[in-house]
């Protein structure tokens, strides 16, 4: 190696491990409170369907109704950061869904219920595909896999660790006048509306606007982002209308479509189909905690594996694979707990494993112009999808009886986006150049 590239290589190193310790930490805090204020109604319905009288049909479509305001302001809060700047537009984000979260401590019945999950939709849409967003604007390609693995790792410990907690503030109930079904949403909720103040001080547009940088570390990031925009993709640039026709970017939100509703199903009705083995409310949580532990494991060495070997389209099938078989064994493991427990820490493993392989690809794919709108719209759809499947989960556990049963659809969807990755992949060979720093 040449003293000039022995430079480099120490400039990018460097840079790149104060861009990671500022930034990733800090957004893993803010997306861990987005999942726990998003899924914590697993946890709270446990008192809250009795207290209520919500049956799981109505409980189902309620819980479904925040992805369809997800859905709807998806695209446009994505369009709105890129425009007002990601520090500033995050920290409305959160502001507002802490808001909301709160609020849900409202809930008297039905219509409140379904109002109230609606909002909460609508404050959230934007925030991870708004994070994905920002991620292209200050970590090169080749570390974009491990460093959303990394910002995902929220989603298992948002469970794994909010699980328990969501549990024991159950044990509230009567505190200050409050159910413990809403104190879980009353306190998940406030640190919420905190950290979104936090990000006005935390968190930069671009590399240019962080003075914690050198003026060669600002140089190299922004030099090196820039060369890897002008490079061709998949997906040039195409207006709005254009992209919903874009056969790939369906294709990118099928096998979204298929992960979103896997995490969404099981994180509304895994506390429930763990209860119906005749655990109690603390006893559930902490076993629904189990997979998601399982899961914060091994999903960081999925996304730091592809990133050292460059290849995104089988480390982003083969979890879809998994996530499908495990969902069918569930159905036929409907007598053992401890099986269940198993198979569902698979199928979370899988499901969270996929993300950071999954938006390396699908940034790899979209050109910059198109990313904006691109990634929110295939975000949007997958949550849409995935919110549609909670309803259905309700409805078919409602015809029979059966958890196992209700969570087959999820199967199919996810073998079929497993086959549409592994298509689109040969098309276009999305294999990234290893470098000396991405080979370490």
């Amino acid at each position: 190696m040449t003293a000039e590239a022995a430079g480099s290589d120490s400039l990018e190193r460097a840079t790149m491990r104060k861009v990671i310790l500022r930034l990733v930490p800090f957004l893993m805090l803010c997306y861990f409170f987005n999942l726990l204020d998003r899924s914590n109604i697993g946890v709270a319905s446990l008192q809250m369907r009795p207290h209520l009288g919500l049956t799981a049909a109505a409980y189902g479509l309620g819980a479904s109704l925040f992805f369809f305001g997800y859905f709807l302001f998806e695209v446009p809060s994505n369009l709105m950061l890129q425009r007002y700047g990601a520090r500033r537009w995050i920290a409305r984000i959160m502001v507002s869904w802490g808001i909301m979260c709160v609020l849900m401590a409202l809930t008297q019945g039905p219509l409140t219920f379904y109002v109230l999950r609606f909002l909460l939709g609508v404050a959230e849409a934007g925030f991870f595909p708004g994070i994905v967003l920002f991620s292209t604007y200050w970590f090169p390609a080749r570390y974009r896999a491990q460093i959303v693995a990394a910002f995902s790792m929220s989603v298992p410990l948002a469970s794994f660790i909010g699980s328990p907690i969501s549990a024991g503030l159950l044990h509230a109930d009567g505190v200050l006048g409050l159910h413990g079904w809403q104190w879980v949403f009353v306190a998940e909720g406030i640190p919420t509306v905190l950290l979104g103040f936090a990000c006005l001080l935390v968190l930069k547009d671009r590399p240019t606007d962080a003075r914690w940088l050198s003026a060669e570390q600002q140089a190299w990031l922004t030099r090196t982002l820039e060369t890897e925009r002008g490079t061709k993709r998949t997906v040039g640039h195409l207006t709005l209308a254009q992209l919903a026709r874009n056969p790939y970017v369906w294709g990118l939100a099928l096998a979204c479509s298929a992960s979103s509703a896997a995490s969404s199903s099981l994180s509304v009705w895994q506390p429930q189909l763990i209860k119906s083995f005749g655990l109690t409310n603390f006893e559930t949580g902490l076993v629904n905690s189990i997979p998601y532990g399982i899961a914060a494991a091994l999903m960081m060495f999925w996304g730091m594996h592809s990133d050292r070997t460059g290849e995104r389209r089988w480390h982003t099938a083969l979890p879809l694979m998994v996530i499908s078989a495990g969902v069918i064994g569930v159905f036929f493991a409907a007598d053992s707990l401890a099986l269940t427990v198993v198979l569902l820490s698979c199928v979370l493993a899988s499901y969270s494993s996929f993300k950071g392989p999954f938006w390396a690809f699908t940034s790899g794919t979209l050109s910059p112009t198109t990313a904006a709108a691109g990634i929110a719209g295939i975000n949007a759809v997958s949550n849409l999808v995935g919110g549609g499947m909670v309803s259905l989960v309700g409805a078919i556990q409602d015809s029979t009886g059966s958890y196992g049963a209700a969570l087959l659809p999820i199967a199919l969807l996810a073998l079929t986006g497993a086959l549409v990755v592994l298509a689109i992949g040969a098309q276009k060979n999305h294999t990234i150049s290893k470098t000396p720093a991405a080979a370490e």
